[in-house]
């Protein structure tokens, strides 16, 4: 007797959801007309929505804005993205008007939330069979409804005013987890020097977990026009909210207007100023407002056990040494960036090759050479000799900061018949990647050894952000990149765009924000 062929199994018939009470039993009467078409275009809509919520909450992406389109090009913006509910055709706000108008597909899944969008009624729209086919994926990351009921034995009581589906429907809104700190600052007229050093305060994860943990409370804090009061609301707006949209630094710009320090007078005018200075007055009031209170003093070693000094202080230590009794004098003090001088050694390299303008091209590790590897001559009083003496006087670098601030000498203050201050437009290439302990006392102490070789790998930086001045000095304008991830990112005021790591190295740096590797 011959055995009897296998038959295909019959697809999988759904069933929309039955009407509870205080339900609708469709989200929209577009919907109702997708579901009463026929059986079958109800089983595509239920199981093409429940691949979608796979694609969305079983993968993450860098940004819940990417994916990939059906020709395979990459979609990325920093608003959500739509995925069609009739296609797999996955489309930017604007690119699904088009395809809406094109196609007459009509409901899309937002790629953030899964929620379901209506094109005809021009919103989100809530329907009981798809909401609950969302929320099952978001709690318990499957659609089965058995695993639901063990989700809810092991960790939840019964509650029969919380099972109630009206007051669920009432009172239940999803969590955001996917706020990622990309949004613009807009620029309050001649900010933009503001604007740059606070997107890279935003995107220092040292920082940010410390606001974002509780580290300055707020709601505790009894300093009037508190900047870091202002610094953990704009935390929380950034990474709290799921909100693309350029973000008023009012309270920032507030609290300096408000301020009483003559050091801050500079900061309340509507006229371009110094990044650099910024991101030091900054530092400066968020340490006294989380630290000791003492203004770290200049020349001083100054510790401090505040958010600010573990992420941005080091120390220096300079080592002079007599010429004529080899007496040596060691002075440390803390910094909270190194100041990196371009003109004089621009005009060395000019010398040594005039056929190159403004002496080509520096890099980054020859302007830390000339700081902190080699020695300067000058005269002082030594102790041992009791009388001033030639000597030299070598600076290194004593301790390391978790995130060290590097500022390019751009602005410099020509003395002379015409006094002006002028720019120094020498391209300067830094590196992705930067090793530090050539620039540190140990690297001189000890040899080339197994140890060292340890010890440069605890000494190496990622870059982390990039400030740039663009134009001339009275009438320039800063943007930055800052880097996301392995992803880099253009901040430019309220515009956000992504960035290559060709755009950010070509850039003309005055900023460099690197983070040690290890917290990286």
């Amino acid at each position: 007797m011959s055995a009897r062929p296998a038959t295909p199994a019959s697809p999988k018939n759904y069933k929309v959801k039955s009407p509870q009470p205080g339900q609708p039993m469709y989200g929209c009467e577009h919907l109702q007309r997708l579901f009463n078409q026929d059986q079958a275009t109800t089983n595509t809509s239920i199981q093409h929505y429940k691949t979608i919520l796979r694609t969305i909450f079983d993968t993450t992406p860098l940004i819940s804005q990417t994916a990939k389109a059906t020709d395979g090009q990459i979609v990325t913006s920093l608003t959500p993205t739509y995925l069609c509910l009739q296609c797999p055709s996955t489309l930017t706000e604007d690119d699904r008007i088009k395809h809406g108008n094109k196609k007459s597909h009509r409901f899309y899944v937002e790629s953030r939330s899964g929620a379901l969008y209506c094109q005809m009624c021009d919103d989100i729209v809530w329907d009981p069979t798809f909401e609950d086919l969302r929320i099952r994926k978001m709690g318990t990351g499957t659609f089965s409804t058995t695993r639901k009921r063990k989700h809810e034995e092991l960790f939840e009581a019964a509650d029969p005013v919380r099972d109630n589906p009206t007051y669920i429907s009432a009172n239940t809104t999803a969590a955001s987890c996917k706020a990622n700190g990309l949004r613009g600052i807009y620029n309050a007229g001649a900010t933009c020097y503001q604007n740059v050093v606070l997107q890279s305060f935003i995107h220092n994860p040292i920082l940010r977990n410390f606001y974002l943990s509780d580290g300055h409370q707020s709601s505790n804090c009894d300093t009037p026009h508190c900047l870091s009061c202002a610094m953990d609301d704009m935390f929380q707006d950034f990474y709290a909210l799921e909100n693309t949209n350029g973000y008023t630094a009012a309270n920032i710009l507030s609290g300096f207007w408000i301020s009483e320090k003559k050091a801050f007078e500079n900061l309340v005018t509507t006229k371009e100023q110094d990044a650099h200075e910024f991101f030091q007055f900054l530092a400066e009031e968020l340490h006294e407002r989380n630290g000791d209170g003492k203004k770290p003093e200049t020349g001083s070693e100054h510790s401090c056990n505040c958010i600010i000094h573990q992420t941005y202080y080091g120390k220096l230590q300079s080592t002079t040494t007599c010429q004529n009794c080899g007496g040596v004098t060691n002075q440390v003090q803390s910094f909270l960036d190194l100041s990196l001088p371009l003109e004089n050694l621009s005009q060395k390299k000019s010398k040594k090759a005039p056929s190159r303008p403004n002496g080509g091209v520096l890099t980054l590790q020859e302007c830390l050479d000339e700081e902190y590897v080699k020695s300067d001559k000058c005269e002082y009083r030594c102790n041992n000799c009791n009388s001033m003496q030639q000597a030299r006087r070598q600076t290194s670098i004593k301790r390391l900061p978790n995130v060290l601030a590097i500022q390019l000498k751009r602005f410099e203050f020509k003395q002379g018949r015409n006094e002006r201050a002028a720019k120094i437009d020498t391209p300067v290439q830094f590196p992705l990647q930067l090793n530090m302990l050539p620039y540190t006392n140990r690297a001189r102490s000890a040899p080339e050894s197994k140890e060292n070789y340890e010890l440069a790998r605890s000494c190496t930086y990622d870059l982390l952000s990039v400030v740039v001045h663009v134009g001339e000095i009275d009438t320039g304008h800063y943007l930055s990149y800052c880097r996301v991830g392995d992803q880099w990112f253009a901040f430019n005021d309220h515009k956000v765009e992504l960035a290559q790591k060709s755009d950010v190295l070509n850039s003309q740096a005055y900023l460099l924000f690197y983070i040690v590797r290890s917290l990286s």
